[in-house]
């Protein structure tokens, strides 16, 4: 086996929820903001080559059920991280101009890693998908078997069984 692979093995594999993958990318990217700050004094190259990475792994940890929610916390992980190297003067107003300034700069960066994260998230499901269509093919069921295609019986509703039946020939009462 290559090297690489076997790298690749060793390296964990863990399983987070979608709030678990979006609390993990944003506070990473805010210690990553930090540390940028204060070794690079708040280098935009460097926070987005380290958002590139973030986004890829939060795509690949979050557990498939919960795939869809890659592609929407890398956004806001960046965006949580970008505060602390915006810079900006004092005041709520010159923090929030600051903000909006270095996400609309720095959108590239933003697109990228939201399409990393995409693209990962996709290929997830549908190797998912192919995976469980090829369990139900060995176990020789398919969709068919299932119910999926038969139409249902409607259901009464639970009120419907109280009230008695409205004829036709009768005029309604009280209405």
């Amino acid at each position: 086996m290559p090297p690489v692979l076997l790298a690749l093995r060793r390296f964990p594999n863990p399983r987070l929820t979608g709030i678990g993958a979006g609390l993990f990318a944003s506070l990473t990217m805010f210690v990553l903001a930090c540390l940028d700050r204060l070794l690079f004094d708040s280098s935009e190259l460097v926070y987005g080559l380290l958002f590139l990475p973030v986004s890829a792994l939060t795509a690949l940890w979050v557990r498939p059920a919960d795939l869809v929610t890659a592609p929407i916390s890398v956004p806001i992980a960046f965006a949580v991280g970008v505060f602390p190297i915006s810079g900006g003067s004092s005041g709520f107003g010159g923090q929030t101009m600051a903000l909006v300034t270095a996400l609309a700069v720095h959108a590239g960066w933003l697109y990228g890693g939201t399409l990393i994260a995409g693209l990962i998230a996709s290929v997830r499901k549908v190797r998912q998908m192919r995976a469980r269509r090829r369990y139900l093919l060995a176990q020789g069921r398919t969709g068919a078997e299932k119910g999926r295609t038969a139409p249902r019986a409607p259901q009464k509703a639970a009120g419907a069984a109280a009230r008695p039946a409205v004829r036709a020939d009768r005029p309604r009462v009280g209405r």
